[in-house]
């Protein structure tokens, strides 16, 4: 199955430089390019892709408010931001608008690629490292404006899991560590991301953190 992708960024050399790397793969391919926010939204719409890669900084509307519209319009493609390590904040802003992920823009080739076939499957985008610096430094200093999913529905060993997807840790992990199997796990992982109506692994890593199931590192 071909994986649809939308780029959606205001540098045409930007976008055609994804949109060759992209479509150099059999099984990916570009449907669609934004200049803006407001047309990306709009392609989501009338294209369905699989996967949008969106540019932060972009006029008429920019990438975290073109992200939370394409959530909120119960659009089925997965969000991948584009950024560089001094627009952190963004990042985390775009997380919670629910985006899948993040994408420096200097990614090679073919980890572009790669992360947009992980981020198809739904699956957890970012190294744990990174992903877990990147909310460590900005989530307690980002205030979410709207109040974290209610854990009242999630059984001890859900809030359980919870708490070790919010430190990073893959399903495999998670088994060793509680002492269950790998297809027992996957279970109750997606039990959580039902039950408090989160598109992915990466939202669960923010609903953790929101909640204080997982607390920032000390410096």
């Amino acid at each position: 199955m071909t994986l649809r992708v939308v780029v959606a960024d205001d540098q045409t050399l930007v976008r055609t430089g994804f949109r060759m790397i992209i479509d150099a793969r059999e099984d990916l391919e570009v449907v669609g390019e934004a200049s803006d926010g407001r047309e990306a939204v709009r392609l989501t719409r009338e294209l369905a892709p699989d996967v949008v890669l969106m540019d932060v900084r972009m006029p008429v509307l920019d990438g975290i408010q073109a992200t939370r519209r394409i959530v909120a319009s119960g659009s089925r493609a997965r969000v991948l931001v584009l950024t560089t390590w001094d627009v952190d904040a963004h990042v985390v802003a775009a997380l919670r608008a629910g985006a899948s992920g993040f994408l420096l823009k200097d990614i090679r080739p073919g980890e572009l690629v790669d992360a947009i076939r992980v981020t198809a499957r739904g699956d957890a985008l970012l190294a744990p490292s990174v992903l877990s610096r990147v909310l460590d430094r900005f989530l307690r200093t980002t205030p979410d404006p709207a109040p974290p999913p209610s854990l009242k529905d999630l059984s001890a060993r859900e809030r359980e899991v919870l708490t070790l997807i919010g430190q990073a840790l893959s399903n495999a992990e998670i088994a060793e560590r509680l002492r269950l199997s790998e297809a027992t796990v996957k279970n109750h992982v997606t039990a959580v991301l039902r039950k408090l109506n989160l598109r992915d692994r990466v939202q669960a890593v923010v609903a953790a953190y929101d909640h204080g199931l997982v607390r920032p590192r000390r410096p």
